[in-house]
């Protein structure tokens, strides 16, 4: 109930949004770090080297491979090599 009488407040809303917006991004950057320039296999088959990771608004993180265009949702990926 505290936390609901908090959200009403202007400025408590505001600083509660900008803490969600800061562990998003803070989130993406490790996802990228941790994924871009390693090897992966999607379930459909398609493989490379990760080049881009993306935030999306419907499916979250989504990763783009070399040499093949599109982007996939990373809940595809299902084999990372190092």
């Amino acid at each position: 109930m505290a936390l609901l009488r908090r959200a009403l407040q202007p400025e408590a809303a505001l600083q509660l949004v900008k803490h969600r917006a800061t562990v998003i991004l803070r989130e993406h950057v490790q996802a990228e770090a941790e994924l871009v320039g390693r090897a992966a296999v999607l379930t459909d088959g398609t493989a490379g080297t990760v080049e881009g990771v993306f935030l999306d608004e419907s499916h979250g993180l989504r990763i783009s491979i070399t040499g093949h265009i599109g982007k996939w949702p990373i809940s595809t990926i299902r084999m990372l090599q190092p």
